[in-house]
């Protein structure tokens, strides 16, 4: 560095991460700014500089919604709109806002289409305060055998299906409920370079004291661990809320609106330190560990693994470039864990393993980081709600 030359922001190391390229990864901000402009990205309407994040692209609801009978993929022959046709129900106007009811289904054509190129892909997961609202949206294309992938080098619409599971909603033309993930290549994530990334940035750390564990101390296994958090600390406040069922209405586009206590209902642990999650049910809780994501990675919590309990983990599972990461004013940021058990009774205890983090690799470091000036909701969170609710 010359003299009298500032640092930069992540000092020298970062200012190496920020200089390396790569020709396989997850495409950061100035490269989905890029597709736009080639139109491998093409939208009804202009594509604003608030949907595009750190790794991601925020979708848009397009003005009309359909009711159907049943979830469905379109399968190898058929397109997501000859499946509308056949399981439709109605046709709903979204331009000046509509009801989703809970217990429902809905697919929305989405404003936003892609024109890839040969071994792009890419994947979707809903927004952050999406997944908080118990809200589950996937993305379907046109002849998908799976949700929330779009095969490389796929031309066509881009759909979401929505299912609100407590709370009905009001949505309108342009809501964003999931985000769009695009990778070139197939890079391979591997144990050993996790411990490698570990070692170097300290992913997770006991939230308390912000001490990280060295990488022979964690646990790396396709991904690193995290677990929950029923202590609740000295305050002895809650420890998670439970979603009150039969509510009024919920807004999105209305943000520190809505009162916690109409909503949710705080949680705390028995004696033992154990939680029974009931069947149906929907959590809000949080983890033990606070989280890091340097800012030439991105990650993504794997949601559902029956190998550590009948219960899925993290609907909206993406963790920017930047979240939880201290140079980006993000020390301490617990992951928030959205929880639903399945068909019976589940016994969480305080400290058990509930779902794992994958990190994957940028192409570049994005010129933007999550928690920087741009309007990120929860940058150094502990137990939070969606940004609906009174903080």
């Amino acid at each position: 560095m010359a003299a009298g030359e500032e640092p930069g922001l992540f000092g020298e190391a970062g200012e190496a991460a920020a200089a390396a390229r790569h020709a396989t990864g997850l495409v950061p901000s100035q490269e989905i700014r890029a597709m736009i402009r080639g139109r491998e990205i093409i939208a009804a309407a202009d594509i604003g500089e608030e949907q595009i994040q750190p790794a991601s692209l925020d979708l848009r609801l397009g003005p009309v919604a359909y009711r159907v009978r049943a979830s469905f993929l379109p399968g190898p022959t058929a397109t997501v709109m000859e499946r509308i046709d056949a399981f439709g129900m109605h046709r709903i106007d979204l331009t000046d806002g509509a009801v989703l009811e809970r217990g429902c289904v809905y697919i929305v054509p989405l404003k936003e289409s892609l024109a890839l190129k040969f071994r792009v892909a890419a994947i979707a997961n809903p927004k952050s305060s999406t997944g908080r609202l118990d809200v589950f949206t996937r993305l379907i294309t046109d002849r998908a055998a799976v949700f929330d992938h779009v095969q490389a080098g796929y031309r066509g619409p881009l759909y979401v299906e929505i299912s609100p599971r407590t709370f009905s909603v009001v949505v309108r033309e342009g809501t964003s409920l999931n985000q769009l993930r695009i990778r070139r290549g197939s890079p391979a994530p591997s144990d050993a370079a996790l411990r490698r990334l570990h070692e170097e940035h300290r992913l997770v750390a006991a939230a308390a004291d912000g001490v990280a564990a060295g990488a022979a101390d964690v646990d790396i296994d396709e991904g690193i661990a995290v677990t929950v958090d029923l202590d609740g600390g000295a305050d002895e406040g809650p420890v998670g809320w439970r979603a009150r069922r039969h509510t009024e209405l919920i807004d999105l586009a209305r943000i520190d609106h809505y009162p916690t206590g109409e909503f949710w209902e705080p949680v705390r642990p028995d004696g033992h330190g154990t939680l029974v999650l009931n069947p149906g049910d929907f959590y809000i809780l949080a983890s033990k560990e606070a989280v890091a994501v340097p800012p030439d990675h991105a990650a993504e919590m794997r949601p559902y693994d029956t190998r550590v309990g009948e219960f899925r983990v993290h609907y909206a599972g993406f963790f920017d470039p930047g979240f939880g990461y201290a140079a980006a004013g993000g020390a301490g940021s617990r992951a928030v864990l959205e929880i639903r058990s399945f068909e019976v009774p589940f016994a969480l205890r305080d400290g058990q393993l509930v779902g794992r983090l994958v990190y994957e690799r940028l192409t570049a470091v994005p010129d933007k980081l999550y928690g920087q000036g741009i309007g990120s909701s929860y940058q150094r969170q502990g137990l939070a709600l969606a940004k609906q609710f009174r903080r």
